[in-house]
């Protein structure tokens, strides 16, 4: 099997997902128990995602300056300090810890 091979099977089964949405009754989707499901599993493919860029380094997991960085802005936005404050001073730790390491 071939990357091209590969390819077109992920587009095949995107699309046959894409498709499947619009079966999916919208009775169905405004019941309690779907919709509890797909936010919790909104916050939890994001929560993956903010472990796996913050951690991951190809095969191995690396603890370098986005550990903190991250840390801080967890903090921060626990506080409620505005989105873009949080970025500024989550990247500067990160750019510190770089500088000093």
């Amino acid at each position: 099997m071939t990357t091209w091979h590969v390819i077109l099977i992920a587009t095949a089964a995107t699309l046959a997902l894409k498709l499947g949405g619009y079966v999916v009754p919208a009775g169905f989707l405004e019941r309690e128990r779907p919709a509890r499901i797909a936010d919790l599993l909104t916050v939890a493919l994001l929560a993956a995602l903010i472990v796996v860029q913050t951690l991951g380094a190809g095969q191995a997991i690396v603890l370098d300056a986005r550990v903190p960085a991250v840390i801080v802005a967890a903090a921060l936005y626990a506080l409620r300090v505005p989105f873009v404050v949080v970025v500024v001073v989550a990247a500067a730790v990160a750019a510190g810890i770089r500088a000093f390491t």
